[in-house]
Formats: C-alpha cells, sequence, structure tokens
C-alpha cells in the first residue's frame, strides 16, 4: 500500500518542524500580526498614523548557494539571519522600515531541527530589524532538490512616507560616496567562491587557514549585516540623496540603479581596507580586479550617497554608530555607470 511517506514526503516531520519553530516566529509578533502560525494567510494591520502619504516597498531574495557551505558545517542559523538581513537592505535603500517577513524553505528531506535553526535566526534577525514573521512556506520535495540539498528565499514589505523616499533622483555631480564596511562575502558570489577554495584549490570547510585568523567556514558563514539601524540614523540627521546595497553584482551593477541618466560614480579603491577573504579568494583564483569588483562587495556593504560638504560629518557620524566608513568616491558628468580606480 502506499502513502505519501513511501514517495519520500513526511508530513510528521513537516509537523514536528512547525511546532519547534512556533516559539520563534510568535517571538517577532507585534500588536500589528493579526493571524497566528498555520493560517492560511499571514494578516497585519495596516494603518500608518504619522505618515502622510505611506508608500509600501516590497523584495524578494534568497541566499543562494551560500546554503551549500551551511549544509557542509551542519550549521543553519546563520543563513536564516542572512535572507532577513539582506531583504531588509534591499527596501532600506529606498528608504523603507521593514514591517513583515515571510520566508520560504524547501528540501530533499525535512529535518526538524534544521528547519528550527534557520527559522530561529530568522526570528532573531527579524526581532533586531522590528518586522514580523508572519508566513513562510516549508515544503520537501523528493525527485527536485537531491539528498542534503535546500533552499530559502524570503519576502519582505516595509513602509517610507512618499515624501521620503530615496530614489537617487536628487543626486548631482560632486556628491560623494559613503561606504560603509560589510561583514565579509555577505550572501553573493558563492558559486565562485566554493569552485575556488573546494574544487580547485582542496580547501576544507573546517580548515584553520592562516591568512584569514579562522576556520574557513565560519569565515565564509559570517552573517550578513543589516545596515537599518545605522542609515536610519544618518537618514534623520543629512540630505542621504540615494543608497545602494552591494549585493548581487558588485560595485558595477549596484551603484548605477540608482543613479541618474546624467551622472557617473568614481570609487576610489584604496580608500578602504579589503578583507583577506577577498585577498585569498583573488590570489587562489588568480580573478583579474574588475572581476572581483563586479562579483563581490570586497568589504563595503552599502553606500550613502550626499552631499560633498557633509561626507566627512556623515563618515564621521557612522563612526560614532559603532560602522567602519570611509569616503570612497565621487559622483560626476556621465553615463550611469561606475569606475573603480
Amino acid at each position: 500500500m502506499s502513502d505519501y511517506k513511501s514517495a519520500g514526503v513526511d508530513i510528521e516531520a513537516g509537523d514536528e518542524a512547525v511546532f519547534r519553530m512556533k516559539q520563534h516566529v510568535q517571538a517577532t509578533f507585534n500588536e500589528r500580526v493579526l493571524t497566528d502560525i498555520g493560517s492560511f494567510g499571514g494578516m497585519f494591520a495596516g494603518s500608518f498614523p504619522d505618515m502622510s502619504d505611506p508608500v509600501l516597498v516590497s523584495s524578494i531574495d534568497g541566499v543562494g548557494t551560500k546554503v551549500k557551505v551551511a549544509v557542509m558545517m551542519d550549521k543553519y542559523d546563520t543563513i536564516g539571519a542572512d535572507l532577513v538581513n539582506h531583504c531588509v537592505n534591499d527596501i532600506l535603500v529606498q528608504g523603507a522600515k521593514p514591517l513583515f517577513f515571510l520566508d520560504y524553505f524547501a528540501s530533499s528531506k525535512l529535518i526538524p531541527a534544521v528547519v528550527e535553526q534557520i527559522v530561529k535566526g530568522m526570528a532573531e534577525a527579524c526581532v533586531e530589524a522590528g518586522c514580523a514573521l508572519i508566513g513562510g512556506e516549508t515544503a520537501e520535495m523528493p525527485g527536485v532538490y537531491i539528498d542534503g540539498e535546500l533552499d530559502l528565499a524570503g519576502c519582505i514589505v516595509g513602509v517610507v512616507d512618499k515624501a521620503k523616499v530615496v530614489d537617487g533622483s536628487r543626486i548631482q555631480q560632486g556628491d560623494v560616496i559613503v561606504g560603509i564596511a560589510s561583514s565579509g562575502l555577505h550572501t553573493n558570489g558563492y558559486s565562485l567562491v566554493r569552485k575556488i577554495l573546494f574544487e580547485d584549490n582542496d580547501y576544507k570547510v573546517d580548515q584553520y587557514v592562516p591568512e584569514l585568523g579562522a576556520a574557513l567556514g565560519d569565515v565564509l558563514l559570517a552573517t550578513h549585516r543589516c545596515y537599518l539601524k545605522p542609515v536610519m540614523a544618518i537618514m534623520e540627521e543629512f540630505d542621504v540623496r540615494g543608497i545602494a546595497h552591494l549585493t548581487g553584482g558588485g560595485f558595477y551593477n549596484n551603484i548605477p540603479r540608482v543613479l541618474p541618466m546624467d551622472c557617473q560614480a568614481t570609487v576610489e579603491r584604496r580608500n578602504w581596507g579589503v578583507p583577506p577573504i577577498f585577498t585569498l579568494l583573488q590570489e587562489k583564483g588568480g580573478i583579474d580586479p574588475a572581476e572581483m569588483h563586479r562579483t563581490f562587495n570586497m568589504g563595503i556593504g552599502m553606500v550613502l550617497i550626499v552631499p560633498a560638504h557633509r561626507g566627512p560629518e556623515v563618515a564621521n557620524r557612522l563612526q560614532e554608530l559603532g560602522e567602519t566608513a570611509s569616503i570612497i568616491g565621487e559622483i560626476h558628468k556621465g553615463g550611469r555607470e561606475v569606475t573603480v580606480i
């Protein structure tokens, strides 16, 4: 006799996963959340009396092949935080504060303890960012994912008053670019990272690497930074004309997304310190510098574009807020492109 479990889907494991994650999810709830875990749809009260013209901002993204490093390490809590922080940063670029988050987790086989680690990491990141984890999907899909494989994605919704939207339209020639340090690779470039380190150079995930001063896996799983609090603080004090989150595509593909058509950016590589993981990758992979800046964040996770006369103040204020920040470039007349020198 056939049943769902014989086909590779364990409903009881799914139920246990829900039970394990419930306390973590509920820890993110606030008075705006109108449904509990397990509802068909998550409901969130949408009244914004402190805004004259509220605009909802949404984004969806994934952790990518960084999840394969998590599988290799058998360590899953950080990728949950990665997912939330990445999505928070994406809507922060337009000045939005996060309201709620929904996740999608899929694997060849549900292991409740793994699901709990991931959701716990997501919940903690949601609490830190002040948003609620109001829903998600946990899918067991044998035949779609090979044994041991998993995928993780999420959707975020935030809000910003229309008058305070940051869209880059006010960026002017002469403005400066302030870079805020990353915590490492964040969630991009891991397909190339794995090829260079594990396939071409036979590194082991638990191997201590002198150049890094740590075990390789710990460096690769360093959590994607969330920039919400420092950037919001800066926006309250200064005129921030543009923000770019340096994710997939690095400098060359992300900064132009916020530039007006008649502006281009010049970034000076000498203006910040590059973390050793990027140096290791470039040396072991023989990667061209331009490709490095097109693939990785190179130690800069977020950039703010501000008037030139306020640039030093912005960088200093970020330092006071505990960030590593510096002026890394300038805006010139041009055709919506980036030059790294």
